[in-house]
């Protein structure tokens, strides 16, 4: 099995929540279901949360992780995260997990699904997941990304519109992306140089940007959904569903 880094990006100044890392879910931050969620996943050797705050940082040493600082200027996360592999140090060939902070409540087995098309002859140059939606009204929202594959699993386009269109009107297979990704350092360093594509201008979707320059992301269908948390009354469903796990 290949063994793979995760780095959670992780910052306060979220226009919609901020201090959202730090909120409390069932007694404790958000932040820390995300990372004891990760340590428990069995590809992962190393967890390392990214951020740009000193509140998030110590709370994540507070609890025992790792905490890398960096800057605040990063236009996304994933721009964190690569700044985070260059001062850890990390080997280029090292698969980095990018597993968003605000979703604290993701299955572990993902993550191994996430990261297995990087023991295939002919790697992908990243990975990301989807999951089948379960009903129409969920795939018309624009807050659920849809991506559609080639015969091969590979991405063809994310959109946050319903896609493919059906003339005849007919209900398409639809797939939620779920946004966790995989990729090797030296693809990460390549990607964040690249500047913004048009189609990732359009749809404000930072992995058309990979798609529109040429590389292949593959994408590994799960069953399972993940919880967000974008605003702070998303946190009492995240409440009832670590509850149910219990």
């Amino acid at each position: 099995m290949i063994q793979a880094v995760a780095i959670i990006p992780s910052r306060y100044g979220s226009t919609r929540f901020p201090g959202k890392p730090l909120a409390p879910i069932a007694g404790r931050p958000m932040i820390r279901h995300v990372y004891e969620r990760a340590v428990g996943c069995r590809c992962l050797r190393e967890v390392y949360v990214a951020t740009d705050d000193d509140a998030i940082a110590t709370a994540v040493k507070d609890f025992g992780g790792k905490a890398v600082m960096t800057r605040r200027s990063h236009r996304s996360g994933t721009d964190r995260i690569c700044e985070a592999a260059e001062t850890l140090g990390l080997d280029p060939e090292i698969v980095v997990v990018n597993i968003q902070g605000d979703q604290p409540a993701f299955p572990r087995s993902v993550i191994d699904d996430l990261v297995a098309p990087f023991q295939d002859p002919d790697p992908p140059a990243m990975t990301t997941l989807m999951y089948r939606f379960r009903s129409s009204e969920q795939a018309r929202n624009p807050n659920h990304v849809k991506v559609v594959t080639d015969s091969r699993g590979n991405a063809l386009y994310f959109s946050r519109s319903p896609i493919p269109y059906r003339r005849d009107g007919a209900e398409a297979a639809r797939f939620k992306h779920l946004g966790f990704y995989a990729y090797r350092i030296r693809f990460l360093k390549e990607f964040t140089r690249l500047p913004e594509g048009l189609l990732e201008a359009a749809e404000k979707l930072e992995q058309l940007r990979a798609l529109e320059y040429g590389f292949q992301i593959k994408v590994v269908e799960t069953g399972f959904d993940s919880l967000e948390v974008d605003v702070p009354g998303d946190i009492a469903s995240i409440e009832a569903h670590l509850a149910s796990e219990a």
